[in-house]
């Protein structure tokens, strides 16, 4: 189970690798928190499209239709209201009744649901930080780690279903330095230009994730560009995401790569699949337990809440950095766009 803030996430976090799975039999699920309706049109060719601007919500479900045919998935939507990337100094409110702002009781009861429905054994989100701090991916983490606390327990949401305990979970780790360094270097060996000059400049100071696992899955690049392209209206064909040739990226980093942040079985260095240490358990008897104990926990803390980029508000303004400029500088630093697909529509 892959839980995602909005539909298009799917596609540009860890596609591949789920196409891979689900070429071996696997089942795999996305649930998308949210269905992108604060979304800005980051498809230059379609901006003035009128049936897009009347109809965008719809747009991004038939959009979500077609990447779920392509990656071979199943797909749920969670149900929630995008939340909306906050602009300006000082920072707008976030919409009343958006994502961000239900009851965390609320959203993890709905996820709770899903998770036992779908029984999982191995579930992927984003880490403490979204990823980028986004509202919706901040709080995507947040309810995620929660249900996968609280699906194990008979006495949490006993009207949500039998419980069930997954047994993993991961974190998205598609977009770090050294994979991003090694294209940009790939590119200029080739004589191409390489789209992430600027971008490299931005990343000062972000620490590196501990990759523990590394699914080889190079042969299904090709499906996820075709995915990310069925989400016409926030991934541009001319954009970034395609700038480094197929068989640069197959040949220089062949993997989508995870942090594991949770784990009912150890987890070894060098992993190469999500569900190591499962294949050779009955994981299902596993995951029905109620006294089970975590043998690994590779979970940070964060030095300042996530959130906080986005609920400041003009009493901090003129004695702190801008609040916008933060959360745009950590987004451009953490998406391979030139103004980054996740940045405002909400992905």
């Amino acid at each position: 189970m892959c839980v995602h803030a909005h539909p298009d996430d799917e596609s540009s976090k860890g596609a591949a690798m789920m196409a891979k799975y689900v070429a071996e039999g696997v089942e795999v699920l996305v649930v998308s928190c949210t269905g992108g309706e604060r979304g800005d049109v980051l498809n230059e060719a379609l901006k003035d499209d009128v049936h897009i601007q009347r109809n965008l919500p719809q747009v991004r479900r038939e959009e979500m239709a077609r990447a779920k045919e392509i990656l071979g998935i199943e797909h749920q939507w969670l149900g929630f209201v995008d939340s909306g990337l906050p602009e300006g100094d000082p920072l707008p409110p976030l919409p009343d009744g958006c994502f961000a702002l239900e009851p965390l009781e609320v959203s993890t009861e709905a996820l709770v649901r899903v998770v036992r429905e779908f029984r999982p054994h191995v579930m992927t989100t984003y880490d403490e930080l979204g990823g980028y701090p986004h509202p919706d991916h901040i709080q995507c983490h947040v309810v995620s780690m929660a249900a996968f606390d609280a699906a194990g327990d008979p006495e949490r949401f006993p009207h949500a279903g039998e419980h069930w305990q997954p047994l993993k979970i991961y974190y998205n780790q598609t977009f770090t330095h050294a994979r991003i360094v090694a294209f940009h270097e790939a590119m200029i060996a080739a004589g191409l230009e390489s789209p992430y000059a600027d971008w490299l400049d931005r990343w000062r100071d972000r620490p590196e994730r501990t990759i523990t696992t590394r699914v080889p899955c190079a042969e299904y690049f090709p499906t996820r560009d075709r995915a990310l392209l069925a989400h016409a209206t926030q991934v541009d064909p001319e954009g970034t995401w395609f700038k480094v040739p197929l068989a640069i990226q197959e040949q220089i980093w062949p993997t989508d790569d995870f942090e594991a942040a949770l784990s009912y079985v150890p987890v070894e260095p060098g992993e190469d699949d999500l569900f190591a240490g499962l294949r050779d358990i009955d994981a299902s008897a596993l995951a029905r337990r109620t006294d089970l104990e975590v043998a690994y926990d590779g979970r940070v803390e964060p030095a300042e809440d996530p959130a906080a980029v986005f609920t400041r508000r003009s009493t901090t303004a003129s004695s702190t950095p801008s609040a916008s400029s933060a959360a745009r500088d950590s987004i451009d630093s953490d998406d391979t766009s030139e103004r980054p697909t996740d940045s405002q529509e909400a992905s």
